[in-house]
């Protein structure tokens, strides 16, 4: 009797299983389109929105950080403004994400979109063929002018074909997406048809909230979900060791104004502009420098600005970069 009792809670158990790995492989990638439909745009540019965007391109909004190739990174970091033809792979456990071509080229790039399915990637994070994705680009929160910047900038840059590897799905990726923990996006703020760029708390906000995308990284996360776990800016937040830490361990500073763990406390603005210039301490370091340290000075000021208004968290970051085992028995 007990061996058939047994028996049946094993085949209910071996059915249940099945039933959840199909339900994952079939609903992973759900269709938005309905949700978040395509609009008609036409985005028309003239030379200062085109200066716009290859700022944004370029500087804070660090689209060359992931569309560049990898072996390219020092070249970004240098002021070059290499071809943005994807490349960039992490591997991390949702999946294997590659950055696709973004030059215009109609077979491989962004040819072959609408600026209404550009702006609808851009704004709510969802794919031309309707699907999400992790929002690598948190732009939801954007103006449209610095949108439509952005879209005619990589517009008129020189089409080059390549054809970057697709994003590979982990069944843990899958799984986060059937289950609805990985969605499109959806502004928490008011939309801004356009921001005047000033040199104030309120533009450095802007700079670090919905262009730079400090929050996103000085915030702690959930890694499966992304969700946010962690209080603004506060830090906390691991990466690696992955394929592009090279067995490093980073794990990012609190960037509020906490008199005992705060990275910036004590600093001074213009040491604060010092250090973004400075760029890169670690070879492998996630931090976007490329584009962080070619940031105008009003700019870097704004942000710096803003920083010392969000409201100190007492969060200690005892290790901002932590070596190989293999590095560090060596040092």
């Amino acid at each position: 009797m007990i061996k058939k009792i047994l028996l049946t809670v094993f085949v209910l158990l071996i059915v249940a299983v099945l039933s959840f790995v199909v339900f994952v492989n079939t609903q992973y990638d759900k269709d938005y389109s309905e949700e978040f439909p395509v609009t008609e745009l036409n985005v028309v540019a003239d030379s200062a929105m085109l200066a716009r965007g290859e700022y944004l391109v370029y500087g804070p909004a660090h689209c060359g950080h992931c569309h560049a190739p990898e072996d390219k990174l020092a070249d970004l970091e240098a002021g070059i403004k290499v071809p943005l033809t994807g490349g960039f792979g992490l591997d991390i456990p949702p999946g294997k994400f590659n950055a696709p071509n973004i030059t215009p080229d109609k077979k491989t790039g962004i040819g072959r979109f609408s600026d209404g399915e550009l702006y609808r990637m851009m704004r709510y994070n969802v794919r031309p063929n309707g699907h999400t994705t992790v929002d690598f680009m948190p732009f939801i929160n954007m103006s449209d002018e610095d949108i439509y910047a952005i879209i005619a900038y990589i517009r008129s840059m020189e089409p080059v074909e390549n054809e970057a590897a697709p994003t590979e799905w982990s069944f843990l990726g899958k799984m986060v997406l059937a289950l609805g923990a990985v969605k499109p996006g959806v502004p928490d703020e008011p939309v801004p048809t356009k921001v005047e760029k000033s040199v104030s708390v309120e533009y450095g906000k802007y700079m670090a909230y919905a262009v730079a995308n400090c929050r996103g990284c000085h915030t702690n996360r959930d890694m499966k979900t992304g969700e946010y776990i962690g209080e603004p800016y506060a830090g906390g937040l691991v990466f690696g060791p992955d394929n592009l830490t090279d067995g490093w361990i980073y794990t990012t500073p609190n960037l509020t104004d906490d008199p005992e763990t705060g990275r910036i406390y004590g600093w001074t603005e213009d040491q604060f502009i010092e250090r973004m210039r400075a760029g890169r301490v670690h070879a492998t370091s996630p931090m976007p420098w490329s584009a962080v340290s070619h940031m105008d000075e009003g700019d870097l000021r704004s942000v710096y600005r803003y920083l010392k208004t969000v409201p100190p968290v007492k969060n200690e970051i005892k290790e901002v970069a932590t070596a190989p085992a293999a590095t560090a028995s060596a040092l």
